[in-house]
């Protein structure tokens, strides 16, 4: 592990350390866990963000798929 330098407001820090996780834990735990749930929701709104992009209404599956519908056969039930 690297350690490293933050700022953090005053009274935000003074309600961190009054945390009973962080007392038990300490800081760089939770900093480390807070760290990761950031970048998990960061990629997940990406990819989500992915999904709006390439099924948005109206685009359609590009040139090279136009005609398909016509060539599937549906089974009968």
């Amino acid at each position: 592990m690297k350690a490293i330098q933050i700022t953090v407001d005053d009274r935000l820090l003074a309600r961190l350390d009054a945390d009973p996780e962080v007392k038990r834990s300490g800081r760089s735990a939770v900093f480390r866990r807070a760290v990761e749930a950031y970048l998990r929701e960061r990629r997940t709104r990406r990819i989500d963000e992915a999904y709006r992009r390439g099924y948005a209404k109206d685009r359609g599956l590009g040139p090279e798929w136009d005609g398909w519908a016509e060539e599937g056969v549906w089974p009968e039930e």
